[in-house]
């Protein structure tokens, strides 16, 4: 995935910034829940494609977010 795209791709629903999940080929956006499908390297941002993430994905995601960088 081009790292120039990724930076100024947002949410199609709530514009805000997404998380790229490379081994699931996804861009997600932890405010709406969703996750947006990478199909052939290209981000599929249609709101009907996106799947909402499950409890334990979004709490996952989340902690993964806030964890510190070291």
């Amino acid at each position: 995935m081009d790292k120039r795209l990724l930076e100024i791709l947002v949410c199609p629903v709530c514009k805000g910034g997404l998380i790229y999940l490379r081994e699931q080929q996804e861009l997600v956006c932890l405010a709406d829940k969703l996750a947006y499908p990478i199909r052939d390297d290209i981000p599929v941002m249609l709101d009907s494609e996106a799947r909402r993430l499950s409890l334990e994905e979004y709490d996952a995601l989340r902690q993964r977010r806030a964890a510190p960088v070291a």
